[in-house]
C-alpha cells in the first residue's frame, strides 16, 4: 500500500490499483505549500466530515476527475448540489468496492458544511482487504468504540489518527487509541496546521516509543510504502 500525505487530514492511498483521496483540503492549507489540487488524481474521494478543512477541494477534484465521492448522506447530497454528481452516500455500516470492504465507523466530533447546513454525523473509515487492514479515525476524541474495530473488522496493519489535540485527540490519547485498535504503527495527522494544534514532534514520537509503538509524522507530498507486518 502506498501512502502520500498532503497535509492536515488529507492523504492519498494507492490500494489495489485504485487511488483513494481522503478529506481533500489543499487550497488554503498552510502546510500544502506548492501542492496544486488540480494535479491530484483520484478514483475515489472519501470524506469523514463536512468542515471546510476536510472538503475545501472536494467538489473541484471530484468534478475534474469523475471520482466517486464516498461520505455520509448529508455530505454527498451537498456535493451533488455543487456539481459532483458521482457520489455514494452511506452511514455507519459497510459496503464493498473494488478496492476492498469499506466500513464507516463512529467518530466523536461535530460536522457542518461550508454553507452552514448540517453535515451529518462525523465518522472514520476502516478498509478491509485480505492483504491489509487500514483505519482512518477522522476528527475524533478518544472513544471506546475503537475497541470494537479489531474485534469485528479484523486486523489493523496501519492507522491514521489525529494527534494535534484541542479539536481532536492529542498524541497521548492517540497512543491510547493505538492500544484500543491493536495497531502498533500509527500515522499522525491533523497536527501543526494551525497554532492550536501545533505539537512537539520529537516528544510525540518518544511518547509512542516508550509504549512500544511507532508514530510516523509523514513528510508532505512524499510517497511511503507499507506492507503487512
Amino acid at each position: 500500500m502506498e501512502f502520500v500525505y498532503l497535509g492536515h487530514s488529507c492523504f492519498q492511498l494507492n490500494l489495489g490499483g485504485k487511488k483513494l483521496l481522503f478529506d481533500p483540503f489543499i487550497s488554503g492549507n498552510p502546510l500544502a505549500g506548492d501542492l496544486n489540487p488540480q494535479s491530484i488524481e483520484a478514483d475515489y474521494i472519501l470524506v469523514s466530515l463536512g468542515h471546510g478543512d476536510h472538503v475545501a477541494d472536494l467538489v473541484s477534484i471530484a468534478r475534474r476527475t469523475g471520482a466517486l465521492v464516498i461520505a455520509n448522506f448529508e455530505i454527498t447530497e451537498w456535493a451533488k448540489a455543487q456539481g459532483a454528481e458521482n457520489v455514494h452516500g452511506m452511514n455507519f455500516g459497510s459496503t464493498r468496492f473494488d478496492f476492498g470492504k469499506l466500513i464507516m465507523v463512529p467518530a466523536s466530533h461535530s460536522s457542518s458544511l461550508p454553507d452552514g447546513t448540517y453535515g451529518g454525523q462525523p465518522g472514520g473509515f476502516v478498509i478491509q482487504r485480505e492483504d491489509f487492514g487500514f483505519y482512518f479515525a477522522g476528527d475524533t476524541g478518544l472513544i471506546r468504540d475503537m475497541e470494537w474495530i479489531p474485534l469485528h473488522y479484523g486486523r489493523i496493519d496501519l492507522a491514521a489518527l489525529p494527534v494535534g489535540g484541542n479539536f481532536t485527540m492529542d498524541y497521548e490519547d492517540a497512543a491510547r487509541a493505538a492500544g484500543y485498535i491493536g495497531c502498533s504503527r500509527i500515522i499522525g495527522v491533523h497536527f501543526n496546521t494551525f497554532p492550536a494544534i501545533t505539537i512537539d514532534q520529537e516528544a510525540a514520537k518518544a511518547h509512542f516509543q516508550s509504549r512500544q509503538l511507532e508514530l510516523i509524522l509523514p513528510p508532505i507530498g512524499k510517497s511511503m510504502t507499507f506492507e503487512r507486518i
